[in-house]
């Protein structure tokens, strides 16, 4: 048996001879786990980055099974979840941690740009890590709403269509952004290909990259160390008081600096678990239904303080909120290390940079606080009970009047206003006749486009028909209703509107 043992060790280590002479990765492993850093950093204040890689690891193995099963299509995706969640072994779990994990690595993440905030780690020279940090931020929100669409339920489904709709308004552009996201003017099966693949491949390998750069941005200018008062960052000396400080009072990063990085992992892996077991997976909910407008749509937490300031926003100030408060953030985040790279690092000495964090925490927490009970903007029920005004179908054939039932019964008032009452989601109805052809206005309730969902699998035949022969009195007397360019006219009638936009309706 010794001799056995011994010869096993031997082909071992020829093996690993043969592979590193050839790779020679043992010296660069080497240099990253002893490389030194200041012995103040071996602190809990530092085991966040390390915990957020660890949540990024999480995502990809879970969420690499869960793309064993997952159908990425209209039809499937929705039972596809429900198939996990109910009659494969642990699959409820398996959903359950991607789910968690998710929540918890926005969390963390979002902690670590704080902590680094507060310490000025963003200064001088480490400008580029901080860069690469605000845009694994984002990386790490599109993968969070990427994930809520892909599980293609009620909330999903509206969610996507007011993220559809925010895209809309972007000017220019707009148009040709919404056609990207959505593959095509409806939400079906092009969309989810396409949210698949920014959740599973585009996402996820960018993260990654950027991960991996990260990484070698602190391996390559050292881990910042902790920020006392009056130590002021100057570029021209930091480099040598740097390797002085790491020289002195330094310490290897294996294993003096690492064994609170990863026992604080194990501790975020288990309360994943601990969450993924007592509260189970995010949904799915009811089945994604256009027609069900008796809904309030609610995003995953992180989400929810944007839920809450459009639904107390004036209406007037929406779009510009939405267009303009990003850009705005995202500048100053990018902006912030060439801007006030230097000076004070110590959050004592720096009272705005403490103020600013107090008031976006305060501001967050009761944004989301709020979210939890506030309604959602625009009310979708308020015109539901109210009938059409008599006039309207007073002089109708039986058809039409049977468009007006289907009008009223599928509550296209909520979004769409007639003879001055209704919603305005959607463009105001009056006219509508003169603007859009038939064949237009079959086309726009079949499959939508714009903000518009589809209606072809909530009505059958006949009520489209119907409906669309209501729509078509719906224009002032004596104009004349919108026809194809390419037919003739009757004689003395003149093409008026006759190539009415997809967005009229």
């Amino acid at each position: 048996m010794p001799g056995l043992k011994e010869g096993a060790v031997s082909v071992a280590k020829k093996t690993y001879d043969w592979i590193e002479r050839r790779v020679q990765l043992e010296g660069p492993i080497k240099s990253a786990a002893m490389h030194p850093v200041p012995r103040n950093t071996a602190s809990w204040w530092y085991v966040f980055g390390s915990a957020a890689m660890t949540l990024l690891m999480l995502q990809v193995v879970t969420g690499i099974l869960l793309a064993l099963v997952y159908v990425p299509s209209a039809g499937q995706a929705w039972s596809s979840l429900n198939l996990l969640n109910h009659n494969l072994a642990l699959g409820w779990f398996l959903r359950a941690m991607h789910g968690w994990g998710s929540n918890f690595m926005v969390a963390i993440v979002v902690i670590h740009m704080v902590q680094v905030f507060l310490f000025g780690a963003y200064k001088y020279p480490r400008e580029l890590t901080w860069t690469l940090g605000v845009f694994m931020l984002l990386m790490t929100l599109g993968m969070a709403f990427t994930g809520q669409v892909l599980r293609f339920d009620q909330d999903a489904y509206w969610g996507l269509g007011i993220g559809a709709s925010i895209s809309s308004r972007i000017p220019v552009i707009g148009h040709w952004v919404v056609h990207l996201l959505l593959g095509g003017p409806i939400i079906g099966g092009a969309t989810l290909t396409r949210f698949f693949a920014l959740h599973v491949f585009v996402i996820p390998g960018i993260l990654l990259a950027f991960t991996g750069l990260h990484v070698w941005l602190v391996l390559t200018l050292g881990i910042n160390e902790y920020p006392k008062p009056g130590y002021i960052v100057r570029p021209g000396t930091y480099e040598k008081d740097y390797e002085e400080l790491t020289h002195k009072d330094g310490i290897p990063f294996v294993p003096d600096a690492l064994w609170k990085d990863l026992f604080f992992s194990a501790a975020i892996i288990a309360a994943v678990a601990i969450c993924a077991f007592a509260f189970g997976p995010f949904g799915p909910t009811g089945q994604p239904d256009p027609t069900i407008i008796q809904t309030a749509p609610k995003p995953d937490y992180f989400f929810l303080w944007i839920y809450a300031v459009l639904s107390y926003l004036p209406e007037s100030l929406e779009t510009p909120f939405l267009l303009v408060a990003p850009v705005i953030g995202i500048a100053v985040l990018l902006a912030l290390p060439y801007v006030a790279g230097k000076g004070e690092k110590s959050w004592y000495r720096r009272p705005v940079a403490v103020l600013v964090v107090v008031t976006l925490a305060v501001m967050w927490g009761t944004f989301t606080h709020l979210a939890t009970f506030t309604p959602w903007s625009p009310i979708m029920t308020a015109w539901s009970a109210d009938t059409l005004p008599a006039q309207m179908v007073h002089a109708q054939t039986p058809l039409e009047r049977q468009g007006a039932i289907v009008f009223q019964g599928k509550q296209c008032r909520n979004c769409h206003s007639v003879a001055g009452t209704g919603g305005m989601r959607g463009p105001a109805l009056d006219g509508v006749a003169t603007r859009m052809t038939e064949d237009q206005l079959i086309r726009q309730v079949i499959q939508g486009g714009g903000n518009m969902p589809a209606y072809g699998k909530n009505l059958s035949p006949p009520q489209v028909t119907a409906l669309v022969s209501f729509l078509e009195t719906l224009r002032k007397p004596g104009q004349q209703p919108a026809r194809d360019s390419a037919h003739p006219f009757e004689a003395g009638q003149r093409p008026q509107g006759a190539e009415g936009k997809q967005s009229a309706f």
